[in-house]
């Protein structure tokens, strides 16, 4: 499902082609044909100053489409870090940019060492809101049907698509569901298939970004993705941790680890009954979320977002 709409409640154009693997017998190369037929209309009736791709790969239409291309410059924004002993760092694609932005992650990241053409520009996590902007913590409640005083866990494993969390999601909710005073809030991915509705007790949430509601929240169970692990870090939600180990090049497991050192993350890398339900059994405890909390403070950074957007300005007016 595209996430346009959101685009397009901000006034901005938008346009969308399907992964490849929406329509059949398509192969990869007449897939990214099409992608870089589209981008190199969207150039020619825009006109852009600056090309910024956010994202993990850039899949060849793209790099196909921006290459040569003068009187644009090319930037490449790369959150998250490479899996160790992977030997995929794509120094061919990014070199395809003139600029590359590393938001800062758990670990430093090990790579930007070797001999690459953009300029390297460092700065904060990206956040989408800062503290203040997050809603009341009644806010969500009451539009869910949720009593206010009742303990509230927010689910969300990711958009499911990198690989199948459907059992993950189940043995969650089993556990959850053991305890009569707890509410549950399940993330429903934009990108993902529809959630069905599931016991007395759960809520389904389908809105961008959801971390404007973390005030609601008492603690979260999500994976260990770039934006999830910062947010939840950022705004002081004790979350336990179920890093993805499936995804290609992004460490979840290295990011989260950080969290887990710092006494702010429960985190369980292996998912059944009994560890889930033993991580559940330790956040329950209002002491032990406080205290997971607290240590969220020494965790956290600045928001690189405003850092970034007058970078941008900057090059789009020089």
């Amino acid at each position: 499902m595209p996430t346009l709409h959101l685009l397009k409640r901000e006034g901005i154009p938008a346009y969308h082609l399907a992964g490849k693997t929406r329509f059949k017998s398509m192969d990869a190369k007449d897939w990214n044909k099409i992608v870089e037929e589209i981008i190199v209309n969207v150039f020619l009736i825009h006109r852009p100053k600056l090309f910024v791709f956010d994202g993990v790969f850039p899949h060849r239409g793209i790099l196909n489409s921006i290459q040569g291309r003068r009187g644009i410059k090319k930037v490449w924004l790369k959150r998250g870090m490479f899996k160790k002993g992977k030997s995929s760092i794509p120094v061919d694609s990014i070199n395809h940019f003139d600029h590359l932005i590393f938001p800062k992650d758990s670990i430093s990241y090990e790579g930007t060492d070797l001999d690459l053409s953009p300029e390297i520009i460092r700065c904060e996590p990206i956040f989408y809101a800062d503290e203040e902007e997050l809603r009341p913590r009644s806010d969500l409640r009451k539009r869910l049907g949720i009593p206010i005083d009742s303990k509230v866990c927010y689910l969300q494993l990711g958009a499911g698509e990198i690989n199948d969390i459907e059992s993950d999601i189940r043995i969650c909710l089993s556990e959850l569901e053991k305890y009569d005073d707890l509410y549950v809030v399940l993330g429903e991915s934009m990108l993902g298939q529809r959630l069905p509705t599931m016991g007395d007790r759960v809520r389904v949430l389908s809105d961008y970004p959801n971390s404007l509601d973390f005030r609601a929240f008492d603690f979260s169970i999500m994976a260990g993705g770039y934006n999830s692990y910062h947010e939840a870090i950022q705004f002081q939600l004790p979350t336990i941790c179920i890093p993805n180990l499936q995804t290609g090049r992004d460490d979840q497991l290295a990011r989260s680890s950080i969290g887990e050192k710092g006494n702010a993350m429960i985190v369980v890398k292996n998912v059944n009954a009994e560890t889930i339900s033993i991580a559940i059994s330790k956040i329950m405890n209002d002491k032990i979320r406080k205290r997971m909390s607290e240590n969220c403070l020494k965790l956290q950074s600045g928001n690189g977002a405003e850092e970034i957007s007058k970078w941008i300005v900057a090059q789009i007016n020089n």
